[in-house]
């Protein structure tokens, strides 16, 4: 086991995050961005941004092995207890994602192969953490791995703490496309899937299936602006950036996936349920009371929150799995959404990472019950999903995760700008009305309105 080694520095203000990646981190050959600035609806609300100095990066495939155990051993080797500093929030460890297609370790099948890495994992040892709350930043160096004590790292990460950046964000090309002409399956193709999922769901091989597509657009010249615009258009809790060689993912994702925390208490946010704000205030009350109220979307949340409450039972302590928040609507800058909570207190020996594994894919982004309903996913899609409908955030060296899903994100190459979109079908579902709803969930990831989930 390597001993860590924190150098910290800390300054009494919240830096503006944009400035300190464009300062600090833009010409770096990886960096990372998650962005907890753009709500109010987090217990705290924190930005991380960093890279990995000597550019210690996993990225695997399925057919690589078992990267769920690899993550395991490799943080096993560096655990350690962080300075109290950085108690509860990050300390340093993996900043990455898990793609779709790694349901191919945890039930699912092998069936796709998607031209982004699986699984992609930066050795975070020199990163900036935002404490939006309590108006301070730490600029820290984490050492014991490659890379050095970081003194000269910190003292650049205090200079660029000095500069503030602000400048005007514009629209990419792209976000003027007719997105329709540019879906992998057409609307008479995306509606035929519908007609096949309806026909299973009738046969009860299944309750719910979450259908999705794809909209490969040209590629933009620079991911980050397109991130800038994103995140402008479409504030989220979970606002991302991850960039790795001519990789980058911009992610304005409003759903938590899995956190768990210093006392293994293990945590799932499932969203099923979106509803436009409106600007008039009595029609946004009746908006969000609709929303509570629809029995196809509480319906659809129900399944998925008995989905979500076996996964986490496997990995739980004997009746700790709770529900302390049923469907509840929870107001955002742009949508209203039902969002149900699910708890449950890991067992001794469990894991962060197996706690992912044993909920991985997220069930909001399959259906229910998973396993078959994934089957029929593969049978019905007709490319890997990628990194969408995966699991995007940080693994810590004290035992401690905090992952997003992947939806409301664009994975950007310098060959194209792919972005996933889909919904939940169920028996009583209007395929016309699933289409265009899919439709808007694309367009909110390129700076539309919101949609619903997926």
């Amino acid at each position: 086991m390597s001993a860590l080694r924190w150098s910290v520095r800390t300054l009494d203000r919240a830096l503006d995050g944009e400035t300190v990646y464009r300062e600090l981190l833009a010409a770096e050959p990886v960096a990372y961005w998650l962005d907890g600035s753009l709500t109010d609806r987090l217990p705290r609300r924190v930005s991380v941004l960093g890279t990995s100095i000597g550019v210690d990066v996993i990225t695997r495939d399925v057919a690589d092995g078992d990267v769920f155990a690899e993550l395991n051993e490799l943080l096993a080797s560096h655990s350690a207890q962080p300075p109290a500093e950085l108690a509860g929030l990050f300390c340093g460890g993996y900043v990455g994602y898990f793609g779709y297609e790694l349901k191919a370790l945890t039930g699912g099948q092998d069936v796709y192969r998607a031209p982004t890495p699986d699984a992609l994992w930066i050795w975070a040892n020199r990163f900036v953490v935002i404490d939006h709350d309590n108006d301070r930043t730490y600029l820290v160096a984490l050492g014991g791995g490659p890379g050095g004590d970081g003194g000269d790292w910190l003292d650049r990460a205090e200079a660029a703490a000095a500069a503030w950046w602000m400048g005007w964000v514009d629209a990419p090309a792209i976000a003027r496309l007719d997105l329709e002409a540019h879906l992998e399956q057409d609307r008479t193709t995306y509606l035929a899937g519908i007609a096949r999922v309806l026909a299973e769901l009738e046969a009860g091989e299944t309750y719910e299936v979450n259908l999705t597509n794809r909209v490969r657009l040209p590629a933009v010249p620079d991911p980050f602006e397109f991130f800038r615009w994103q995140r402008s258009a479409n504030p989220a809790p979970y606002a991302a950036f991850l960039r790795y060689g001519d990789l980058a993912i911009a992610s304005s994702s409003p759903e938590r996936f899995l956190t768990v925390d210093a006392d293994g208490w293990a945590e799932c946010r499932p969203i099923k349920g979106t509803a436009p704000r409106d600007p008039d205030p009595v029609q946004d009350q009746l908006a969000a009371k609709a929303l509570a109220e629809d029995d196809k979307t509480r319906a659809e949340n129900l399944m998925i929150v008995d989905l979500i409450r076996n996964d986490l039972g496997r990995v739980s302590e004997p009746g700790t799995v709770n529900v302390p928040q049923l469907m509840q609507v929870e107001s955002y800058r742009t949508v209203h959404q039902l969002v149900t909570t699910v708890r449950g207190r890991l067992r001794d020996g469990v894991t962060a990472v197996d706690a992912v594994r044993a909920c991985f894919p997220p069930g909001s982004m399959t259906g229910a019950p998973k396993i078959r309903t994934m089957q029929i996913i593969d049978e019905l899609e007709s490319s890997a999903r990628g990194v969408y409908s995966g699991a995007l955030g940080y693994l810590t060296v004290d035992g401690r995760a905090d992952l997003s899903v992947v939806i409301r994100t664009a994975v950007l190459t310098p060959d194209a700008t792919v972005i996933g979109a889909g919904g939940a079908i169920v028996l009583d579902s209007d395929p016309v009305a699933e289409y265009d709803e899919m439709v808007l969930k694309a367009t909110a990831a390129v700076g539309g309105k919101a949609g619903g989930h997926g």
